[in-house]
């Protein structure tokens, strides 16, 4: 009975026959794993995985006051941006915390392509819906009109090659256009939530499946929710409801890169810039631990008793061969090398501050 209230991706068939283990991902069916975590992790780091990101949603921003519109709900400079470019940034509230982290692709002027993580997807749209009152631009949830595959690791673009039109070796990171993948029109974007090189492609979703299983023939390991998320962690890439959320303000969250102060108004600049001229209270660090055990998500960090911060992401790097995580620590305990304790199931463990991203790829 719960199993026909989870939404399905277009590629849902294909991974039931690669055998992937389904699980409720924020109410979708998706797989966690094929073979097994530490596998697919592997492969990326050292070939290639594809993963089926379907789930996340699209909306697109058209129109004279596009982009107005975005340049004042978000914290990075969108004018910034030329057809053909993406950026990561930052979708705010007035109080500076994350509505959503997104990406927004450009088009051209007038015309943007945003894309939003699958559990705020309604959030996102109806957001922008709202600020976007009484200007003269149009915002469209267009989530159902696009499959989204992730092929990702340092072979992506020798294995996509043969199967586009598009020249891949002269796409820079953060580049993305439109051709022909597998036979089926795409958006083709050199992006991804894994720390290594590879590609996002958006195909219609009746042409999701062929393009996943012909990548699965050519070799790629088809890869689940488990590794992505071991992945993202030691790139130090931040996942939306653990590391940030409506509460947390990017300078907080350690992406202070994304906070373009200089470009106007904005939703939260005030906030931002008062905590930039102070200093965040707070800050997202990595660690590492010192002593045995994981420090999971909702884990409290504590001194003297008190708790002082808590764990937002946490895991055994596959690559690190140790027990990493993310915290939100007070500013003045978040230097490198500092050591701290995590209750981990009543027991005071401790643990230490590092520099990140905990894994950072090799340049070609």
């Amino acid at each position: 009975m719960i199993e026909t209230l989870l939404k399905k991706t277009p590629l849902h068939p294909v991974e039931h026959q690669l055998g992937g283990k389904m699980v409720d991902f924020g109410g979708w069916e998706l797989p966690v794993q094929y073979s097994s975590i530490l596998d697919e992790h592997e492969a990326v780091r050292t070939h290639a995985g594809l993963f089926d990101v379907s789930h996340m949603g699209e909306v697109t921003v058209k129109g004279p006051q596009a982009l107005p519109l975005l340049q004042r709900t978000t914290c990075n400079d969108v004018s910034k941006l030329e057809d053909g470019r993406a950026q990561y940034n930052g979708l705010l509230y007035p109080t500076a915390g994350f509505v959503d982290d997104i990406l927004i692709y450009r088009m051209s002027g007038d015309d943007y392509f945003v894309v939003v993580n699958a559990a705020n997807t309604d959030k996102d749209y109806e957001w922008l819906l709202e600020c976007a009152k009484g200007m003269d631009v149009e915002v469209r949830n267009v989530s159902a009109d696009y499959a989204q595959l992730a092929l990702q690791g340092p072979e992506a673009e020798r294995i996509l090659q043969p199967l586009t039109d598009l020249d891949l070796s002269s796409m820079k990171y953060y580049r993305f256009a439109g051709g022909i993948v597998d036979g089926a029109a795409s958006i083709v974007s050199r992006t991804g939530y894994t720390g290594e090189d590879g590609f996002e492609i958006y195909c219609e979703p009746e042409d999701g499946p062929r393009v996943f299983r012909t990548l699965v023939d050519r070799g790629v390991k088809p890869c689940g929710l488990g590794a992505r998320d071991t992945l993202r962690l030691e790139a130090k890439m931040a996942l939306y409801g653990n590391d940030i959320d409506h509460s947390t303000t990017p300078l907080e969250a350690d992406l202070g890169w994304i906070v373009k102060l200089e470009k106007g108004d904005f939703m939260g600049r005030e906030v931002l810039e008062r905590e930039k001229a102070e200093g965040p209270r707070r800050k997202l660090i990595g660690f590492e631990m010192v002593d045995r055990g994981i420090g999971r998500h909702g884990y409290p960090v504590i001194d003297c008793g008190e708790e002082i911060g808590v764990v937002t992401s946490g895991t055994h790097s596959p690559t690190l061969k140790k027990a990493i995580g993310l915290a939100y620590l007070p500013l003045e305990r978040s230097a490198p090398g500092s050591t701290f304790t995590i209750l981990i199931r009543g027991k005071e463990t401790r643990a230490r501050v590092v520099p990140t991203p905990f894994y950072k790829r090799a340049k070609s």
